[in-house]
């Protein structure tokens, strides 16, 4: 007999239970799916045996984990239903894009949409037989034959630089495949789906966390799908689209001429932008990102090449805008939400922006934090001709935080980080994995937190972001990609002990194992002095020309 806790029932078994059944007993028609559970405190599949006294909490699709798992299943199903309807056909999963997973062909031809179709017809039936999920652990030999067979050739060459001796391997049908991080128990769990023509490949479309029961609803984000077809299109001019390219580079020493590259396209991409803002003369330059985009650093970049191009830019900050502390807005947990745009004084940032625009002197403000309230303390400015203000910060695509600024006057960049890099052709590297990496290291570096408090505080961010950002996206004139290639590589030996530093009970470990494994796929790149003290890089590690 041993006894499990699960929602604050205990059960005593007389057996070994796999989990799936288990949950049975909370599946009801009301509550998100469950996927799988945390097991004394470690993530664990739903065909995952207990044998002994634990404590059980479920992991449902309200969670980044569940929704990680419905999608990779998906993405399995449909790899295979892809090789069963066109012989030869390869698949790549490239990104998200319009809360789905955006997924495109190496074939003889472009895939139409009666082509799709059959794809969908065929998924269909695979996923109404139920078909159940295997899997097993195999030697990395076994493995790289399995994958030379299939041609998931990316999938063999990245065996080269695995740490283990093993690798999970699993099993839909006939079809044997690799996946970065756990899966369904059962095809019949894909209960919401939809795939849809798009561009030249499909938009396999899943439940999200903000919309665990059902599709939301698609909003094409064009600019944003452009932008990741220019930085795979990057990739391949350089030869580095995947994590055992970049590693090959790292081996044979040639990663230098690719650091340099990368630094170089990012100066270039900026002097294009200056010149754009310096041919149409605009007067207010919006910088908005997501956390851990490298705004800060981009923002100073721009500044100087607009100072090569003749002009005598001047900053605003939004943070000397915040309204009293007593009128800031709260969230959902009564929480001060210093991330909505009513936590700014849009009336006066308005008033006080229109007048600079028209050549008057205004006094700006100075935020006093520890009190709560706005200063002034005598800091006047006046702008003159060829000096335009540029306003770095989250709101900045937003409308409203420049209502009383005519568009001719205005110039909205977008930047956040969209790596090119996959892991292999079927599992990728989202983006949010490597801006929370940015973000862990920079947090322990500058602001005095910890990787287990950074990872605390990122589902709130993530929400901010959810709600303040990316909804403003394709307003952007332009899209700035901040990632930089060997990023990972750079990173990987200032995020590693700061992950391994928390404890095996807290909350925060499942995600750390999770990142920890993730950047066990990359060599490292150990040199920081060969990233320039001009790099987004910088903002994060350290040695920053701008920041520091």
């Amino acid at each position: 007999m041993f006894k499990v806790t699960i929602e604050d029932n205990v059960i005593e078994l007389k057996e070994p239970m796999t989990l799936e059944k288990l949950a049975c007993n909370y599946r009801v028609e009301d509550r998100p799916l469950i996927v799988a559970a945390l097991v004394n405190n470690k993530l664990r599949e739903l065909f995952y045996e207990v044998d002994e006294d634990a404590e059980i909490t479920w992991v449902d699709l309200t969670q980044s984990d569940g929704i990680r798992m419905y999608q990779r299943t998906l993405a399995f199903v449909f790899i295979r239903a892809a090789m069963e309807v066109f012989r030869d056909i390869h698949v790549n999963v490239r990104h998200s894009l319009s809360k789905g997973l955006y997924c495109d062909f190496d074939y003889h031809r472009e895939l139409n949409a009666d082509d799709i179709d059959k794809i969908k017809t065929r998924m269909d039936e695979i996923i109404s037989k139920g078909e159940v999920i295997h899997k097993a652990s195999v030697s990395l030999d076994e493995a790289k034959t399995i994958f030379e067979d299939l041609e998931f050739r990316t999938k063999a060459k990245l065996l080269k630089y695995r740490e283990h001796d093993f690798i999970n391997i699993y099993t839909c049908g006939w079809l044997k495949n690799y996946f970065y991080g756990y899966m369904l128990p059962n095809v019949s769990y894909l209960t919401r789906y939809d795939i849809m023509k798009y561009d030249q490949g499909v938009i396999l479309r899943h439940p999200v966390v903000s919309e665990p029961m059902d599709l939301p609803e698609f909003v094409e984000h064009k600019k944003i799908a452009k932008i990741f077809k220019e930085s795979e299109a990057w990739g391949e001019i350089v030869s580095v689209s995947n994590v055992f390219e970049l590693n090959d580079e790292i081996e044979k020493n040639n990663y230098k001429e690719l650091m340099i590259l990368g630094e170089a396209l990012h100066e270039k991409k900026v002097a294009q932008i200056a010149d754009q803002i310096t041919q149409l003369d605009k007067k207010v330059i919006l910088i908005a990102g997501p956390s851990s985009s490298g705004k800060t650093t981009f923002a100073n970049r721009l500044r100087i090449q607009l100072m090569v191009n003749g002009y005598n830019p001047i900053t605003l900050s939004t943070d000397d805008y915040f309204v009293d502390r007593e009128f800031t807005p709260r969230d959902e947990n009564g929480d001060f939400d210093f991330e909505s745009i009513d936590a700014v004084d849009v009336n006066l940032f308005n008033e006080h922006l229109a007048a600079l625009v028209d050549g008057k002197c205004v006094e700006l403000p100075t935020f006093n934090f520890v009190e709560g309230k706005k200063e002034y303390n005598g800091k006047f400015l006046q702008i003159h001709e060829h000096q335009p203000i540029i306003i770095e910060g989250i709101h900045g695509l937003n409308e409203r935080l420049t209502s009383q600024i005519d568009h001719e006057h205005k110039f909205k960049i977008y930047i956040s980080a969209l790596t090119q890099l996959n892991i292999d052709d079927h599992n990728r590297i989202p983006t949010t994995d490597s801006r929370l990496i940015r973000r862990i290291v920079r947090d322990s570096k500058y602001r005095g937190h910890n990787a287990k408090r950074t990872i605390q505080l990122w589902a709130s961010v993530r929400r901010g972001e959810e709600k303040n950002i990316f909804p403003f996206q394709e307003e952007a004139d332009v899209m700035f990609n901040s990632a930089l290639s060997f990023e990972l590589a750079v990173l990987k030996k200032h995020a590693e002990p700061l992950l391994q530093a928390i404890e095996s009970d807290c909350e925060e470990y499942k995600e750390a194992k999770r990142l920890l494994k993730f950047l066990s796929y990359f060599e490292s790149i150990d040199d920081d002095q060969l990233v320039p003290i001009t790099s987004i890089l910088k903002e994060f590690i350290g040695g920053s020309y701008f920041t520091e």
